[in-house]
C-alpha cells in the first residue's frame, strides 16, 4: 500500500537578502505559485500545502486556489514550519515531503524520488553531480555510502580525491522527505556541534544517529533556486523561453 504524502512549501515573507520573495513576479505569476504548479504534477503526492507567516502570501495562495495555512512567525526554519503546518492541516498522511518555496523550475519527478526512497526509510533527499565550482561553500556538497545512506553534509569539498580522481563531486539538493513520526522526533532535536558549525541543519539528524536516505536524481531539468534578484531575472528568461 502506498503512503499518503503530502507536499509542504514553506514560505516567508521576510528574508534579509530578498524581502517578499515568495511573490516576487515571474511572467505574470508570484513565485510561489509556479512552485505550487510544479509539484501539483508529482505523481505521488496526495496534496499540496503552502506554509507561511504573512496574510499577503496567504492572500496570493488562495487568488490562484492553492491550499494554504497560517503559521507562526517565529519559528526556527523550514522543517518546524512543516511539522506545524502538518498539524494545521490534520489529515491523515503518513509523510510530509517539504518544497523550497524558491524553486519555480522544480522538476516534479525529484519529489516522485525522494517518495519512492520513503518507501524504505523515515527520512530521504537527493543529490547531483556538481560539475564546477567546488569550492564554492554556498553549494553544499554530500558523500554516500554504498547503500544509499547519506554519511556527511558539508560546505567544504568532500570527498578529497587523493588517490581516486574518477569519484564524482555530488552537490545537495534541498527537498526533504520524512515519515510523520520521523518529522515530529526531528523538530524536538537538540542543536549538535556540526550542525551549528556548518550551518545545516540536516547534519542535526545524522549527529543523533538517524539515517538519511539519498540518491543521484534522474532529473536533466536545470535547477535554480531564487536567492537574489539576479537570479530571478534568470529563472524569467528560462520560463519566458520555455527551456525547463
Amino acid at each position: 500500500m502506498s503512503k499518503k504524502i503530502l507536499g509542504i512549501i514553506p514560505a516567508r515573507y521576510s528574508s534579509t537578502r530578498f524581502p517578499g520573495k515568495p511573490l516576487a513576479d515571474i511572467n505574470g505569476k508570484p513565485m510561489i505559485q509556479h512552485v505550487y504548479e510544479r509539484a501539483s504534477k508529482a505523481k505521488s503526492l496526495c496534496g499540496v500545502l503552502v506554509a507561511t507567516d504573512d496574510e499577503k502570501i496567504m492572500n496570493a495562495v488562495k487568488n490562484f486556489g492553492g491550499q494554504v495555512v497560517m503559521t507562526d512567525s517565529n519559528l526556527p526554519n523550514g522543517t518546524v514550519r512543516c511539522e506545524q503546518a502538518a498539524r494545521i492541516y490534520n489529515q491523515n498522511i503518513d509523510a510530509v515531503i517539504n518544497i523550497q518555496g524558491d524553486e519555480p523550475l522544480l522538476d516534479p519527478l525529484m519529489i516522485d524520488e525522494v517518495a519512492e526512497l520513503l518507501n524504505d526509510s523515515e527520512c530521504a533527499t537527493l543529490c547531483s553531480k556538481l560539475k564546477s565550482d567546488f569550492e564554492n561553500p554556498n553549494i553544499v556538497k554530500v558523500v554516500m555510502s554504498q547503500d544509499g545512506d547519506a554519511i556527511y553534509f558539508s560546505r567544504s569539498l568532500i570527498p578529497y580525491k587523493r588517490n581516486k580522481s574518477d569519484l564524482p563531486i555530488c552537490q545537495h539538493i534541498g527537498i526533504y522527505g520524512y515519515s510523520l513520526e520521523f518529522l515530529k522526533k526531528y523538530v524536538a532535536l537538540k542543536p549538535t556541534p556540526l550542525s551549528e558549525a556548518e550551518s545545516l541543519e540536516q547534519l542535526k539528524i545524522l549527529e543523533h544517529g538517524y539515517k538519511i536516505k539519498i540518491k543521484i536524481t534522474d532529473s536533466k531539468l536545470e535547477s535554480l533556486g531564487v536567492d537574489t534578484p539576479e537570479d530571478l531575472e534568470k529563472v524569467r528568461d528560462i520560463i519566458k523561453n520555455a527551456r525547463f
